[in-house]
Formats: C-alpha cells, sequence, structure tokens
C-alpha cells in the first residue's frame, strides 16, 4: 500500500515529535523541548519557506517524515535543497516509503527550481545506505564539523 505524502499539519504534533525522538535517539542524539517547539513551528508556518517537513501516512497514522531545507548556494544562481533527516517506523521500512519520501523532496525542488538535493548519512547506517544507493549517487566529500 502506498502511503499519503502530504505536508506536515498542526495536529501531527504528537506523532511527529515520538517519530523525531526515535529518529534522533538512533543518532545519539537529543534536543531540548524549545528546540522541539521551535522546529515545529517552522515546519508547519507556510510563510516560513526554508523549512518543510513532508510525513507519510497509511492508515490515517505517520509511519515516516523528511525534513528539507532550502538555502543560498555561493556557486549557483539557484539554492539547493538539504535533506536533513528521513524517517520510517521500523515496521514499515523496506516497503518503499524512505523511496517515496525522497521522491517527493525531489519533486518539490523542482517546483522550487532548486536542481540540487543532498544529504548526509553515518557510515554505519546500512540499511538506509542500500535506499540511498538507488536514488542518489555517493559523493566522495568528508564531513567536518565544530
Amino acid at each position: 500500500m502506498k502511503p499519503i505524502v502530504r505536508p506536515l499539519n498542526a495536529h501531527d504534533r504528537a506523532e511527529w515529535a515520538s517519530m523525531w525522538a526515535e529518529y534522533l535517539n538512533f543518532y545519539d542524539s537529543a534536543v531540548t523541548p524549545e528546540i522541539y517547539n521551535l522546529t515545529f513551528a517552522r515546519l508547519i508556518d507556510k510563510t516560513h519557506k526554508t523549512q518543510n517537513c513532508l510525513v507519510a501516512e497509511l492508515d490515517s497514522s505517520l509511519v515516516g517524515f523528511v525534513h528539507f531545507i532550502y538555502h543560498p548556494h555561493n556557486w549557483q544562481v539557484e539554492d539547493v535543497c538539504y535533506l536533513q533527516d528521513l524517517f520510517v517506523i521500523p515496521n514499515k521500512r523496506s516497503q518503499g516509503i524512505g523511496g517515496t519520501l525522497i521522491e517527493e523532496v525531489y519533486a518539490m525542488a523542482d517546483i522550487n527550481k532548486t536542481p540540487s538535493v543532498y544529504w548526509m548519512t553515518q557510515s554505519f547506517n546500512a540499511n538506509a545506505r542500500i535506499l540511498y544507493d538507488k536514488v542518489a549517487n555517493l559523493t566522495q566529500f568528508i564531513k567536518y564539523s565544530r
């Protein structure tokens, strides 16, 4: 069954927060309640165009989300799209939901005239990398962080 993919709405708060907590936990991370509130407010604000969220829904329940951010790039005229977070609940993985969410980000980026979509994952995230190898090109860049 193919999920309904749609923008995040105000009534999705509890399901989104639960999934985002699980996602952050996978990466041994956490954010404060203030960040949950701020991020959610930005993601549902129709006037805030840079930060976005699409959710995947099956049988009236959220089963996944993707956060993506448009930002300028110094090497081209158009913005680029950073796919920051992608999550599908464990019992719905390997059913095409993650790929569907990525394809929807590609479609949104095309509508936005944003030709480049990129993301990062940790090297140990083998299951996700199987999907990523199918829908994108692996680059040779190494990430540094302060």
